[in-house]
């Protein structure tokens, strides 16, 4: 995992257990979009050229993350420019996802040979508004909910928010469907840090009932949730 210079002085905390939200052979990198970041290449940074200040602050930012995850890889940085659907175009040999917030850009890259597809979502660690609730989570996801701590219930119910989106980017490499937030079943496990999205219908790829597993982490401010499909076996809950 990479945390560039200008990050890690701004944020406090060694974010050690962000380390281990994907499994071996994904590497992720973490950049702060208040900080100064090199300008991407001009092939991506044309996807912003008539976007506000901020936005194209919170693009070089989350490029640069992109970025540090390849050298993390062991490639040389190449270009990712957005696709009309607005998500980054990975070169040949390698796919990887991306995620940002107000105060975090998250970027995974792996080799196809390894991973046919990485979903990353990363959100503050706050709880989520409750009348958002509905539209999010299912009838069994708010009975789950439900039953959580007071203290609890809010910041649960925006990791299943956060576990939906990775699932969701996960499937979308491979089938290229939009689909919302009823299309999956999330199952958090906060003891382990680890949750299964479960695809309530089917989609190109995927049959209704496939399980996307995932890892995720709450520190630092921050709930990233983490989810793989690899060329071989996957880990999923209770693996090691």
């Amino acid at each position: 995992m990479i945390l560039d210079a200008a990050t890690k002085s701004s944020w406090h905390g060694p974010f050690t257990r962000l380390a281990g939200v994907f499994p071996d052979k994904v590497e992720m990198s973490i950049c702060d979009p208040r900080d100064d970041h090199p300008a991407p290449f001009p092939s991506e940074a044309c996807a912003v050229s008539r976007a506000t200040e901020g936005r194209q602050r919170e693009f070089a930012a989350g490029r640069a993350a992109i970025h540090g995850a390849m050298r993390a890889l062991g490639t040389t940085p190449e270009p990712v420019p957005a696709g009309p659907d607005r998500a980054p175009r990975w070169p040949e040999g390698l796919t990887g996802s991306l995620s940002h917030c107000d105060i975090a850009c998250v970027a995974a890259v792996a080799r196809t040979r390894d991973m046919r597809s990485i979903g990353v979502d990363v959100e503050p660690d706050a709880p989520l508004a409750s009348d958002l609730i509905p539209e999010i989570a299912s009838l069994a996801e708010r009975a789950w909910l439900s039953a959580q701590s007071d203290a609890w219930r809010g910041r649960l119910a925006r990791l299943i928010f956060s576990a939906k989106e990775c699932a969701y980017k996960c499937q979308y490499q491979v089938s290229g469907t939009i689909i919302g937030f009823d299309a999956f079943d999330v199952t958090p496990d906060p003891d382990s840090g680890q949750f299964e999205a479960t695809l309530v219908t089917a989609v190109p790829g995927f049959s209704a009932g496939h399980r996307f597993h995932g890892r995720f982490v709450i520190e630092g401010g921050l709930i990233v949730t983490a989810s793989t499909l690899p060329q071989g076996p996957s880990w999923r809950m209770g693996s090691a």
